[in-house]
C-alpha cells in the first residue's frame, strides 16, 4: 500500500490533495478457548472455527453468567458469534428462545443464512430451529412461522410493534413464555427519534416478558461509541449497572492506510473572492475510484444518496470504457437499500467472490452484512460521524492483507475541519449516542399501544417514566383508556378504536405527507412529511429524484399533493423563513467560563420552548457558485414545535465591547454566525446529523431581555440533543471558535459558518467577533 499512495501522490491530476496520511498497525488476533456443547464445537470446526478470539469468549461468560451484555467492537470482529452460542446453547438444553432485533431486512436476511446454516450442522434433534419474521413474508408464510414455533426468531423493531406486541397473548405467548434471550444488534443506530421509538418499544416488550414471568437477558452489539453502555441502558429499559462491557477487540486485521484527501480550491479567480470554494468531492472520488479498479483494487465507495450510488457507477463505468478497460466496466454495480432483496443478495456474493471490482453504496452496505474484504473504501465525503466512517473503513482489509481507506472531504464544515485537525478526527473520542425515552410527545401513544398489548397498573410507572400517570390521566380523559378497580389495584385497558400501534410510525413523527406527483403520468414519485414538504416541495422549488430534475409547479395543501414538472434547471433552491421562539420553561442552568473576575455571570440554559417557523420565499442559485441569481415570494402556513433547547445570552459588556468595534449588522452577524458554527459542530461530539438541529439568534428576546443564541432538537418533544449539547456546551463553544478562526475565506463560507438550511440566506455573517464572542465565554 505504501507504494500505491506514493504512485497517488505523484500523480499531477492529485498534487497536493492529501491533507493526511496515517497508518493504523496490523493487530494479531488474540484466541483463546472455552468448553462448548459437542455438536456446537463440531458444527464450528466444520465452518473453520477451531478457536475464539478473546473477546468472543469473554461475551459469551459474561452471558453465561446471567449478564446483560455490550459488546462493542469493530467491523467483522465475529460479535454474532458471541451471541449465537449461548442463543444455540439454551436452545438445545430447554428449549430457551432468543429474539433477535436488526435495524434493516437485509442484516436480518444475512444473519438468517448464517444461523440457518449452522443449526442446519447441528443435526437432527438439536431443538435448534432459526426463522426471519419481516413485513416482507406473505400472511401464510408468517403463520407458517409461528407453526414452527422457532427457538431463533430474527426481525426488526417495526414487526416487533406492529405484529409481535398486539398480539402477545393470542398468538405469541409461546414464544414471550420462554424468551431468554433478546439480541439488539446494531443499538448505535438506534438515536435520534427512532432511538426514542425503539426504546419505547423495548419497554412495551418488557411489560409483556412480565407477564409470562420471563426476564430475558439483553445483548446490544455495537460500534465504537463514546457511551456504549449507558445507551444500551437507555434503549433497553435496564439498568446501566445490570451491563458488563466487552470492547477490547482482540481479532486480528492487517495495516490500515489512511488518507484524508482534500479536493483543491477552484480556480480562475475564486480564490481572489475568499470564497472557500472547492472542486466537488463527487468528482475526485470518481476519479481515485475509478484509478484504483484499474490498478487492480477491489474497491467501494460509499455515498450518502441512493440517487448518487447510481449516478457514480454509471458515470465510474463510463470512464473505465473510455479508458478501455471494457471488462472492468462491466464489473462497476450501485448498492442501495431500495433495490430488490435477490438483487441486494446477488452483488453482495458477487462481491465476496472478486466477481466484481468496484462498488459505489449508500450506507446500506455499512452494517453487518457479510461482503468479505475488499482492498480499498473511498469515503465520499464525510458520512456525518466517526463512528460510521469507522464501521465504513472495516470494509476494507482480508485477513492481515494491507487496505486503503480515503476520506476525501466536502465543502461542509466538519470535512474541512478535519481536513485542517486531522489529529481530531484520529483521536478524538467517540460520539455519544442519545436517545430520549421520556419524549412527552412520544410517550402517550406507547402507552396506549401498551394499554392494547396488556393492561396498565400504577407499577408501569416504571417502565415510562414520572410523566406515566400524568399521561393515564389525559389518556383516559380522551377516551382512550378505561379505568377499572380490581382486587388487585387499579387497572386501565384500551377503550379506543382499532389499533393504536397502526396509527403510528417509528421512523417517522408527525402523519400528514404531501405526495408528490410527476405532471406527466400523475404518478405518486415520492412522499413527503408535511413540514419537509414545505421546505422542498413548495411551488419554485427544484426536486430531485432517481437522476431526474422536477421543479414543483403547484402545491395543493387541500389535497395534500405537489405537481412536478421536468426541468433542466441548473440551479437549486432555498428557503427563507421567519422564525419565533418562546420558552415555556426552563428546566436547568449552569454557568460558562466566563470571566470569574467579571461582577457578570454567563449562564447556558436548558429548556422547553415552542418554535414558530413560517417559509415566506425562496432563492435560486447557481448550481455552481452558490450565488443568488433569483427570489420567489411565497405563502404558506405557519408551523410550530414543541421542543427543547439549549440558549445562553451574551453578557452586557461583551456586547458592548464588540459593538464598540462592528457595526450592528455585524453584531447581528456575529451571533448568527456562532449559531450555525455550534449546530454544524454538534455531529462532532454526538451522533447525529445536522439537519436534526435548529437554531435561532436574536439581538434582543424578551424572556432573557439580552441578544440570545437558541439551538433547538428539530424533533417534537425533543430526543435528547440539546439536553447531551448541554452538558458540552463549553467544548462545543471553544471547538467552533476553532472551526471559524481557521477558515481562511473572508467573509464565511461552506466549510465554516454558511449553512444550506438557514432561513436568512446565510445573512448576516460575520466571523472575527464571533470567534471573540465564543472565546470569551468558553475560557
Amino acid at each position: 500500500m505504501n507504494e500505491l499512495v506514493d504512485w497517488l501522490r505523484t500523480r499531477p491530476f492529485y498534487d497536493g490533495q492529501i491533507a493526511a496520511h496515517r497508518t493504523l498497525p496490523a493487530r494479531e488476533a488474540t484466541t483463546t478457548d472455552i468448553p462448548l456443547e459437542g455438536r456446537l464445537e463440531s458444527a464450528l470446526v466444520d465452518r473453520g472455527i477451531d478457536s475464539l478470539y478473546r473477546h468472543q469468549a469473554d461475551a459469551i461468560e459474561a452471558i453465561r453468567d446471567g449478564d446483560n451484555t455490550v459488546i462493542a467492537t469493530e467491523t467483522a470482529s465475529g460479535k454474532s458469534l458471541a451471541y449465537t452460542v449461548p442463543a444455540f446453547e439454551r436452545a438445545m438444553d430447554h428449549g430457551g428462545r432468543t429474539l433477535y432485533i436488526g435495524p434493516q431486512n437485509a442484516l436480518i436476511a444475512d444473519q438468517d443464512e448464517s444461523l440457518s446454516d449452522l443449526a442446519h450442522g447441528l443435526g437432527f434433534g438439536s431443538r435448534v430451529s432459526v426463522d426471519q419474521y419481516t413485513g416482507r413474508l406473505s400472511k401464510t408464510e408468517k403463520r407458517d412461522v409461528r407453526d414452527r414455533m422457532p427457538t431463533v426468531l430474527l426481525s426488526n423493531p417495526d414487526m416487533l410493534h406492529y405484529a409481535l406486541l398486539p398480539y402477545a397473548n393470542r398468538l405469541w405467548d409461546w414464544f414471550f413464555s420462554s424468551l431468554e434471550l433478546v439480541v439488539i444488534d446494531e443499538v448505535h443506530s438506534y438515536r435520534g427519534v427512532f432511538g426514542t421509538q425503539v426504546s419505547l418499544v423495548l419497554r412495551r416488550l418488557n411489560r409483556i416478558c412480565e407477564r409470562y414471568d420471563a426476564d430475558p437477558q439483553f445483548v446490544c452489539c455495537s460500534a465504537t461509541i463514546g457511551n456504549p453502555v449507558e445507551h444500551a441502558a437507555r434503549i433497553t429499559g435496564r439498568e446501566a449497572d445490570s451491563y458488563r462491557l466487552i470492547d477490547e477487540d482482540t481479532s486480528g486485521r492487517g495495516p490500515r492506510h489512511w488518507l484524508l484527501w482534500n479536493p483543491p480550491e477552484y480556480g480562475d479567480g475564486w480564490q481572489d473572492r475568499g470564497s472557500g470554494r472547492r472542486k466537488s468531492s463527487h468528482t475526485e472520488s470518481k476519479q481515485l475510484f475509478v484509478d484504483l479498479v484499474s490498478r487492480g483494487y477491489q474497491t467501494l465507495a460509499f455515498t450518502r444518496a441512493r440517487q448518487a450510488a447510481e449516478q457514480y457507477a454509471t458515470e465510474s463505468s463510463e470512464e473505465l470504457r473510455n479508458r478501455g478497460e471494457y471488462d472492468l466496466a462491466g464489473k462497476i454495480r450501485a448498492y442501495q437499500a431500495a433495490l430488490k432483496h435477490d438483487l441486494r443478495r446477488e452483488i453482495e456474493a458477487d462481491l465476496q467472490s472478486g466477481d466484481l471490482r468496484g462498488i459505489w453504496s449508500t450506507n446500506a452496505l455499512e452494517l453487518g452484512v457479510d461482503v468479505g474484504g475488499l482492498d480499498a473504501v473511498i469515503l465520499d465525503g464525510y458520512p456525518g460521524t466517526r463512528m460510521s466512517a469507522s464501521q465504513q473503513a472495516g470494509r476494507a482489509g482480508r485477513g492481515t492483507d494491507p487496505a486503503l481507506v480515503a476520506f476525501v472531504g466536502g465543502e461542509d464544515q466538519l470535512d474541512q475541519y478535519f481536513m485542517r485537525h486531522p489529529t481530531e478526527f484520529f483521536e478524538t473520542e467517540p460520539e455519544r449516542a442519545v436517545s430520549d425515552p421520556e419524549n412527552r410527545e412520544l410517550l402517550p401513544q406507547h402507552i396506549a399501544s401498551a394499554a392494547a398489548e396488556n393492561w396498565l397498573s400504577v407499577k408501569d410507572e416504571t417502565h415510562f417514566g414520572e410523566a406515566f400517570p400524568e399521561i393515564v390521566t389525559e389518556l383516559e380523559a380522551e377516551g382512550l383508556l378505561e379505568r377499572r378497580q380490581t382486587a388487585d389495584g387499579l387497572r386501565w385497558t384500551y377503550s379506543g378504536d382499532g389499533s393504536p400501534q397502526h396509527e403510528m410510525s417509528l421512523r417517522t413523527v408527525g402523519d400528514r405527507e404531501v405526495d408528490l406527483l410527476d405532471g406527466r403520468t400523475n404518478d405518486v414519485i415520492a412522499t413527503l412529511g408535511f413540514d419537509d414538504a414545505l421546505r422542498d416541495a413548495h411551488r419554485g422549488a427544484i426536486y430531485h429524484q432517481q437522476g431526474q430534475t422536477y421543479e414543483v409547479s403547484k402545491l395543493d395543501l387541500d389535497r395534500d399533493v405537489a405537481e412536478l414538472q421536468s426541468t433542466w434547471a441548473d440551479y437549486y433552491t432555498q428557503v427563507l423563513s421567519d422564525k419565533s421562539i418562546v420558552v415555556n420553561e426552563d428546566l436547568m442552568e449552569k454557568p460558562l467560563p466566563y470571566d470569574e473576575t467579571s461582577e457578570e455571570t454567563a449562564t447556558v440554559h436548558y429548556a422547553d420552548v415552542t418554535v414558530t417557523e413560517q417559509i415566506t420565499g425562496f432563492q435560486r442559485k447557481d448550481r455552481k457558485t452558490g450565488d443568488v441569481i433569483g427570489e420567489g415570494m411565497l405563502d404558506l402556513p405557519e408551523s410550530t414545535l414543541r421542543t427543547k433547547a439549549l440558549y445562553f445570552t451574551v453578557p452586557p459588556a461583551v456586547e458592548a465591547d464588540l459593538r464598540a468595534d462592528h457595526t450592528d449588522d455585524e453584531f447581528n452577524g456575529a451571533i448568527h454566525a456562532a449559531e450555525h458554527g455550534m449546530i454544524s459542530l454538534f455531529p462532532l461530539l454526538l451522533l447525529c446529523d445536522r439537519g436534526d438541529i435548529g437554531g435561532i439568534s436574536t439581538p434582543y428576546h424578551t424572556h432573557t431581555d439580552r441578544s440570545t443564541v437558541f439551538i433547538y432538537d428539530g424533533y417534537p418533544g425533543g430526543v435528547g440533543l440539546t439536553e447531551a449539547g448541554f452538558d458540552l456546551v463549553d467544548e462545543l463553544m471553544g471547538r467552533t471558535a476553532g472551526l471559524i478562526g481557521d477558515c481562511d475565506c473572508e467573509g464565511g463560507c461552506p466549510a465554516c459558518v454558511q449553512s444550506p438550511q438557514c432561513g436568512n440566506g446565510n445573512e448576516p455573517l460575520t466571523k472575527a467577533p464571533a470567534v471573540r464572542l465564543l472565546e470569551t465565554l468558553s475560557q
